[in-house]
C-alpha cells in the first residue's frame, strides 16, 4: 500500500478506537482487559489494512477481532480456574458463557459518551481520569498526553496504567451518569475535551501544525454535553472556546504550510459561521454564572475574532479579562497568554517584567522562549529576540512550529547583519 494510505488509515483507526472500546467494555464489563484487546486489534488492522486495504466495514472488523481476543483471554481465564477447582477438589455445579462470547455486533450504537464518563469516575484522581481518558477516548500517545501535562513521559505511562487497574479493581459499571453524578464528574470531563482539542489545533509533535479529527471530535463530544446539560454555563464556554479556536483554523498556514501568527493571518479565511455560534453561546453563558475559566477564555477568543483586525483588537479588555483568569484558574500558560497581554497595552518592558520568574512548570518549555523572543522583538531587542526563538526551535516537538521559529530567528539575524 502507498505511503499516502497510511495517515488515512490511522485517522480512521483514531476515530473507531474509543466506539470499539466502548461496544467491547458494555459487552464484556472489563474495562481493562477490553483495552489491551482493542490496541491489539489496532495493531492488526494498522499491519493488514496497510497491505489488503480497509474492509467494507472496519468498526465491525476491530470488534470481531478484539472480541476474539476477549473469548480467548475468558476462555484461558475459564479453564485456569477449572484447573484450581479440580486441585482443590471442588466440582463446579453450574458454568456460564464467557460474557459477551455470542454477543452480535451492536451496530452503530456510539458509546464513546459513556466511555468518556467511565475513564474520568472519582474512584481516579483528577489527573488519572484526564490522562486515562486521553489515551482511550481520545487516542492520544502517551507521549502526547506527557507533553500536554508538562510531565516526563514515563510518569504519564505509569500514572495511565494505574488508572486503567484501578478502573479494573473498583468494578465501576458502564453506564451514562445519573443526575447525582454529574458534579463529581464534569469539571474532569470538560479538562479532558479542552487537552484533546488543543491537541487537535496545534499538535505537540510531528509533523503536521493541526490534528484536525482531535478538534473536531473534541468539539463532537462537546456538543453532545451541552446537549446533556444546556443550562451549564462552562460546558457553553467550553463548546463557545472550541467554535471560536476553531475558526481561525484555515487562516493558520501559508499554501506551502507555514505557520501564520494570529496577527498576520487573512480574517477573510475565518470561519463566520462558527464564530457567530460561538458568540451567541458565550453571550448567552456569561449572565448564567457562575464565571468559570472556559468562559472567560471563550470571552477573550471572541474579542478577538470579533475585531476585523489586528490593530482593531481591544487589548485593554482582554488584558482585563486575563486578570480574571489568573484569580480562577492556577494554568500557568495563563501567565504567559497574560504577558503578551501586558505588553500590547502597556509595552514590551512590562510583559518581559512578567516572565523573569515565571511558574516552574514552565522551567525550560518552548512556548516560555516563543513568548519572550516575541516580546523582546517587540522591544526592538533583535539579538535577544533571535537567541530566544532559536531556543524555543529546539525544544519543540512539533515540526511546522520549530520551522516558524527557526525562520523567524534567522529573518530577525539577517536584518541585524548577523
Amino acid at each position: 500500500m502507498n505511503t499516502p494510505f497510511e495517515p488515512a488509515v490511522d485517522d480512521l483507526l483514531r476515530t473507531l478506537a474509543p466506539q470499539v472500546l466502548g461496544v467491547l467494555t458494555r459487552r464484556w464489563g472489563d474495562f481493562a482487559s477490553a483495552e489491551d484487546a482493542v490496541q491489539e486489534a489496532l495493531l492488526d488492522a494498522a499491519t493488514q489494512w496497510a497491505a489488503q486495504g480497509v474492509p467494507r466495514n472496519p468498526r465491525g472488523w476491530l470488534v470481531q477481532v478484539a472480541s476474539r481476543r476477549m473469548t480467548e483471554q475468558a476462555r484461558s481465564e475459564q479453564a485456569r480456574r477449572r484447573r484450581e477447582e479440580l486441585v482443590a477438589g471442588q466440582v463446579p455445579t453450574h458454568r456460564r458463557s464467557a460474557p459477551g462470547a455470542d454477543a452480535g455486533d451492536e451496530g452503530a450504537h456510539d458509546d464513546t459518551l459513556a466511555l468518556l464518563f467511565l475513564c474520568c469516575h472519582p474512584v481516579l484522581s483528577p489527573a488519572s481520569a484526564i490522562a486515562l481518558t486521553l489515551r482511550s477516548v481520545g487516542g492520544l500517545t502517551t507521549g502526547e498526553i506527557a507533553r500536554a501535562f508538562l510531565v516526563p513521559e514515563a510518569t504519564m505511562g505509569q500514572r495511565i496504567s494505574r488508572a486503567k487497574q484501578r478502573i479494573k479493581n473498583s468494578g465501576v459499571p458502564f453506564r451514562m451518569p445519573d443526575d447525582a453524578e454529574w458534579p463529581t464528574l464534569l469539571d474532569a470531563v470538560l479538562h479532558v475535551l479542552y487537552l484533546i482539542f488543543n491537541e487537535g489545533y496545534a499538535s505537540s509533535t510531528g509533523p503536521q501544525l493541526r490534528r484536525v479529527e482531535l478538534s473536531r471530535e473534541a468539539i463532537r463530544l462537546a456538543r453532545a454535553v451541552h446537549t446533556l446539560l444546556p443550562g451549564n454555563a462552562e460546558v457553553a464556554g467550553l463548546l463557545a472556546l472550541m467554535l471560536l479556536t476553531e475558526a481561525r483554523g484555515p487562516a493558520r498556514t501559508s499554501p506551502d504550510g507555514e505557520l501564520i501568527p494570529l496577527a498576520e493571518q487573512d480574517r477573510g479565511l475565518w470561519d463566520k459561521a462558527a464564530i457567530a455560534e460561538g458568540v451567541a453561546l458565550i453571550t448567552a453563558a456569561l449572565p448564567r454564572g457562575p464565571v468559570g475559566p472556559y468562559q472567560v477564555q471563550a470571552a477573550i477568543a471572541a474579542v478577538h475574532d470579533e475585531a476585523p483586525t489586528a490593530a482593531d483588537t481591544d487589548w485593554p479588555q482582554i488584558l482585563a479579562l486575563y486578570g480574571v483568569l489568573a484569580r480562577i484558574s492556577d494554568n500557568p500558560l495563563i501567565t504567559l497568554n497574560g504577558a503578551v497581554a501586558t505588553a500590547m497595552v502597556n509595552g514590551p518592558a512590562a510583559g518581559l517584567a512578567l516572565l523573569t520568574d515565571p511558574p516552574p512548570a514552565l522551567a525550560g518549555h518552548h512556548r516560555l522562549y516563543a513568548v519572550r523572543a516575541h516580546l523582546h522583538e517587540l522591544a526592538g531587542d533583535r539579538e535577544a529576540a533571535v537567541a530566544d526563538y532559536r531556543t524555543a526551535a529546539r525544544r519543540t516537538t512539533s515540526l511546522p512550529e520549530r520551522h516558524h521559529l527557526s525562520l523567524r530567528a534567522a529573518r530577525l539575524a539577517t536584518r541585524a547583519g548577523r
